[in-house]
Parts: C-alpha cells; sequence; structure tokens
C-alpha cells in the first residue's frame, strides 16, 4: 500500500468531519445576512490578536473536533476564515518582522503601528508582537526585539513560566514533579517538552494580563472617542505549556490520538529539510504517553488562550464599539507535534506554514474562502479597512476584495521563506531549499506531505510549473538567499 493511500484511508474521517465544521460555518454566514459593500459602516478601531506558535489546525473552526475554541470560533462564525493563510517566516522573529513590516524579507521604514499613528490613530501594544523570548522576556519583562516608533505606548505581561508552581513535567525527559528547584527554562535546551499544571483561575499568567490590560485600553479609547490600533500578542501555546487545571482536565491524555507515523517516512524528504528537533533526537520517542501529553498541554494552552480571546471581544461588545471595530485574529506560525516525527517549527512543511487568519469587520458578511494569502497581506488590509494610507515599501496586497467576495483571488500562491522557499498553490505544495533539493507535494490526495513526488515521471508537468511559479515569485519580489553546499544523504 502507498504512503498516499494509506494516509487517506487513516484521515478520512476527521476530513469527513472538518468538512462539515466547516459547512455549518458557511451556513450561517449566508442565512439572513446584508450584502457586503465594504462601506455602509466606518471602521473605526482595529483589534489585532497575534497567537503564538497555534497551528490552523488545533481550532475548532478550522476542523478540530478536539479543542475547544469556542470564543475563536464565534468569531469565524461573524467574519472570513482565510481557510489558505501562510505566514512568510516560519519562527517567531522573521514572520513577526515581516507581518509588522509587509516585507517578504528585512524591515521596512514605516511599521504597521507607526502608519497608523502618523495618520491620527492611537497605537499601542499588549504582550508580544515583534519577537520576544519566551519565556526569558516574559520572565524578565523585558521588550524582545519590540520597535518603539510602532506604539504610541507598550506595555509587557510578565509572568513565572516554567517556575510557575503546580505539576511541572518535562516529557522528552520523562521528569514529574512539583518541586520548584531544577527546572527547565530560558535558554535551556530542553524547555520545549514541558508543562505545567497550575491551580487557580491562571489570572497571574501572561495572557490573562494581557486581556486585562487590552481591555483597560479599549475602555480608555472608546469613552474618549479616540480611534486606536491595538495590538494584543498572546503568547500561548508556545511552550512552555502553562495552564490551570481545568484546561488540562478537559484533555486526559489517555484519549489523545497522535499523528500517524509511516514508515520510512523521512526517506524522500531531503536531509536539509528535516527539522531540528524529531522525536528520536529530543528524547521523546522513548515516552509515547508522553507525547500524548504534549498534545493534551498545547490544547490546555489554545483553550485557554482562546478564553482570553473571548475576555477581549465580550468587551468590544458590552461597549457596544463592534459595529465601529474590526477584530483580526492570527498566529506568527504554526507548529510541529510530532507529524512526521517532527517537532516545533523552522521548516516548511505546512503544519508549520499555515497559519489561522480570520478578520470580522463591520459592513463585510461572515464568509469561509480559500484564497491563497499571506501575513504580509495583514499591513495594507488592515489600513484599509481603517482608510489609512498605505506606504509605497509595503508588499503585500489589501484583502478587502476577497471580504466582499470569498472567491476573489489576489494571488494564486503563497510564499513561505527558511533555509528556502516552499510555495503553496490549491492543489500542491513545492518546496527548493538552499543547497538545491526539493519537495513537491499532490495536496488534494496527500493533505499531510507523505510521499514526495519530485523525482516521480507522472508529476514531471507538475513539478516543472511550481518550479516555474516559484521562480517567477522570486525574481518579482526580488528574495535571495545564501546558498549552502548540498548535505550528503543521511545514513
Amino acid at each position: 500500500m502507498s504512503k498516499v493511500t494509506l494516509c487517506s484511508q487513516v484521515f478520512a474521517l476527521p476530513n469527513m468531519k472538518s468538512v462539515l465544521v466547516l459547512a455549518l460555518i458557511t451556513l450561517h454566514a449566508s442565512i439572513g445576512l446584508a450584502e457586503n459593500s465594504g462601506t455602509n459602516r466606518q471602521i473605526k478601531n482595529i483589534v489585532l490578536i497575534v497567537s503564538d506558535d497555534l497551528k490552523a489546525s488545533v481550532l475548532g473552526c478550522y476542523g478540530d473536533l478536539v479543542c475547544q475554541t469556542p470564543h475563536i470560533d464565534a468569531l469565524a462564525r461573524s467574519g472570513t476564515v482565510f481557510q489558505r493563510a501562510y505566514c512568510q517566516g516560519t519562527w517567531c522573529a522573521p514572520s513577526r518582522q515581516s507581518f509588522m513590516h509587509s516585507r517578504y524579507q528585512n524591515g521596512g521604514e514605516i511599521n504597521l503601528g507607526a502608519n497608523f499613528q502618523n495618520q491620527g490613530f492611537y497605537s499601542a501594544r499588549v504582550g508580544k508582537i515583534y519577537h520576544m523570548r519566551v519565556p526569558g522576556d516574559i520572565i524578565a519583562g523585558t521588550n524582545g526585539l519590540d520597535i518603539k516608533s510602532t506604539w504610541t505606548e507598550r506595555y509587557n505581561s510578565t509572568g513565572q513560566e516554567a517556575h510557575t508552581p503546580g505539576d511541572y513535567a518535562c516529557l522528552n525527559l520523562n521528569i514529574f514533579t512539583d518541586e520548584l528547584a531544577n527546572r527547565q527554562s530560558t535558554k535551556m535546551p530542553h524547555r520545549p517538552y514541558v508543562t505545567v499544571v497550575i491551580d487557580g483561575d491562571g489570572a497571574d499568567q501572561p495572557d490573562a494580563k494581557s486581556a486585562a490590560k487590552a481591555i483597560e485600553i479599549i475602555n480608555e479609547k472608546s469613552a474618549s472617542d479616540t480611534p486606536f490600533f491595538l495590538a494584543v500578542g498572546l503568547v500561548r501555546p508556545h511552550y512552555p505549556m502553562v495552564a490551570p487545571k481545568k484546561y488540562f482536565d478537559l484533555y486526559p491524555w489517555q484519549t489523545i490520538k497522535p499523528p500517524i507515523q509511516i514508515p520510512n517516512d523521512l526517506a524522500d524528504i531531503p536531509p536539509i529539510g528535516r527539522a531540528k528537533s524529531t522525536s528520536q533526537k529530543s528524547g521523546i520517542a522513548d515516552f509515547p504517553d508522553n507525547q500524548k501529553r504534549m498534545w493534551a498541554g498545547y490544547y490546555a494552552s489554545v483553550t485557554f488562550m482562546d478564553d482570553q480571546v473571548g475576555k477581549i471581544i465580550s468587551e468590544i461588545d458590552r461597549l457596544g464599539i463592534r459595529d465601529s471595530t474590526a477584530i483580526v485574529f492570527t498566529s506568527d506560525h504554526g507548529y510541529h507535534l510530532g507529524e512526521h516525527d517532527f517537532w516545533l517549527k523552522s521548516n516548511l512543511h505546512e503544519e508549520v506554514t499555515r497559519v489561522p487568519l480570520i478578520i470580522d469587520a463591520p459592513g463585510y458578511r461572515p464568509s469561509v474562502t480559500s484564497s491563497p494569502v499571506e501575513l504580509v497581506d495583514l499591513y495594507p488590509t488592515l489600513s484599509s479597512l481603517a482608510a489609512v494610507k498605505v506606504p509605497t515599501e509595503v508588499e503585500g496586497t489589501d484583502l478587502t476584495p476577497i471580504l466582499k467576495d470569498p472567491d476573489f483571488r489576489i494571488r494564486e500562491t503563497a510564499l513561505s521563506i527558511n533555509n528556502g522557499f516552499a510555495l503553496r498553490s490549491d492543489n500542491w505544495a513545492y518546496i527548493r531549499y538552499t543547497d538545491g533539493s526539493e519537495e513537491f507535494y499532490d495536496m488534494n490526495s496527500d493533505p499531510h506531505q507523505f510521499q514526495n513526488l519530485v523525482n516521480d515521471p507522472k508529476a514531471k508537468d507538475r513539478v516543472a510549473e511550481a518550479r516555474a511559479a516559484l521562480d517567477t515569485r522570486i525574481q518579482r519580489s526580488a528574495l535571495s538567499l545564501k546558498q549552502k553546499k548540498k548535505r550528503k544523504p543521511a545514513n
């Protein structure tokens, strides 16, 4: 049996359920709602909420039936859900720089917040928007790589992170303790595999503090009638996965079904394309139950983060400013939780490059779109929604035509960058690394990318199409990467 055939059989039921979930969202969007005009209401305020290390596929509105995300799902029912949104950088720093400047590589002269300020808006950051070390900058309360000119005011939300009292686990080392000493934390090699189950309601956690501060700002600015751009950076589910016990209780690890593993899955992935952190390298391969606990910790962190999103949106509703406020939810990049035996981020496969993107803007009816979009498109889109002029240096494209018509397309492919380039179309994903090695996947028959077809004679024409499309994107955007010598195949 081929890898693709096995994959399609294993995942057939979840995919059918995902279609039903999306159908319900689409049905809700089509009942009793006015036609889009984009101009029938004035959008005065922009609230951008950015989660950290959140893969799109884990949200209910993207088809996951295990993880509970009621508030983000409610936002999806009232907004536009972008099914094919992709990050440009595949880890925090390059991704966040990219969407805050709308540049594929390197920063620009006028960042998103500065552009709003230049045109009369109050601009505030709460939590992590540009890169901050998690947990380092969160524990210290420092600004990380934040750019001061972006904000009228900025606020850091501190937390003890892995040092929070509670039931600590370092799952790749199989360590479980409630002692505070010797916990994996800032710059320590095993910190990505840490969970902490805490008592209480989580009010002492950075995301809860960020939600509270965001609510305070929204109240102040709405009372003063000041137009505002508010960016709220929530750090969960980024490791360490710290959340109150009630969230962990939602996801007993014994019930978790980890991703399917295919024999010799990595044989057709070039060495440069393999994740730096794998089950074998990290040691978590020795503890199958702990891989399930990693998923439980991720789910718990996502649901805790979702509750903070709900608090912010509820306050906007309570104040009666929903009809003048655009709410946008996204993540900096996705994440691997054992798919292909990969963990974490920083590679060019679908679980990392695909991100959630929901835009709920007054004057636009709810919808679901499959149009390929990129995070660099956020800057011109938010500016357009607020009738703010966009600098010529911006490289993204305004998404409001898609808000009006979900079938509208601003581009045919989405680009991601890390040790090479990944290009995603409706039907295929193509990766070209700096050493010249390649991957090509038929995303219709093989959505989980188990069979690299780059050398398959039957895929020759489609591979040629993808190569040409990437060459065009590279040339059009004047992109470049330092070339590396081709690695020898792994033993």
